[in-house]
């Protein structure tokens, strides 16, 4: 596989400069790639959690259904990820986990990963960093559901979308896809579909961003990022100064 079209290493590479030995490593987590179908279900809660996988390309989410039948995204997987790695130190699915669009994922099991501990100070280095990062997520995911008001978290889920876009894809514009669905995006945010509607509405006749379906338009970065009164604190993250990597 050609290393420059590997999300894993671009993912990788935002934390620290890698060897040609740590991106051939990396390379193995994207050996005997399965194409998933939009909508697949990759495993349920309380199915063995005895492997990861990496999402080569396409979107999938974490989420939890509730006793009166409402579902709760808890994470975006965006092409790059890996899918699991809460669940590493448990023997069962904590979570379901679902592909939002037809997609290429690469499974590999708990062992390959020690494998790279053992063989790769600087990428044992990075998965802390990505387990890190996955909590602040999380974190910051509940603030906003708990804080935030429906324009608040609609514009801060955008603008965080459009930063973790830009991490593998650097070149990323203004306009970009956001594949979910409006109930998805309800799910996420902890509103209802029709609130969902109403304030991409909203947002669009302040001249904030515009939706095409699935393609969003951000007219005014900066001013979407000072509606959602965001701060990029919890996605800044790297462990260069640890390894004393200067690049």
């Amino acid at each position: 596989m050609n290393e420059e079209k590997s999300c894993i290493i671009k993912h990788f590479s935002h934390y620290c400069s890698l060897t040609k030995e740590e991106k051939t490593l990396l390379l193995s987590l994207e050996e005997s790639p399965s194409n998933i179908k939009s909508g697949t279900i990759l495993w349920e809660m309380g199915d063995a959690a005895n492997e990861f996988c990496t999402l080569k390309s396409g979107w999938a989410f974490s989420y939890r259904h509730l006793e009166n039948g409402d579902r709760q995204i808890l994470e975006v997987f965006l092409p790059g990820d890996i899918i699991g790695l809460r669940e590493f130190a448990f023997s069962e699915r904590l979570e379901n986990v679902r592909m939002i669009d037809d997609g290429v994922v690469c499974h590999f099991p708990h062992k390959r990963m020690l494998d790279i501990f053992r063989q790769s100070l600087p990428l044992t280095s990075v998965m802390f960093a990505i387990g890190s990062r996955q909590q602040a997520l999380m974190t910051e995911r509940l603030v906003t559901l708990a804080r935030r008001s429906a324009r608040q978290k609609m514009a801060h889920f955008l603008y965080e979308m459009y930063l973790r876009l830009r991490q593998t894809n650097p070149d990323i514009s203004n306009q970009f896809r956001l594949p979910l669905s409006q109930e998805q995006l309800a799910d996420v945010l902890g509103l209802s579909p029709v609130h969902v509607s109403r304030t991409f509405t909203a947002l669009s006749e302040s001249e904030l961003v515009f939706r095409d379906r699935h393609h969003l338009t951000i007219p005014d970065l900066a001013a979407l990022c000072a509606e959602g009164q965001f701060d990029d604190c919890y996605l800044t993250d790297n462990v260069r100064p640890l390894l004393g990597d200067t690049a």
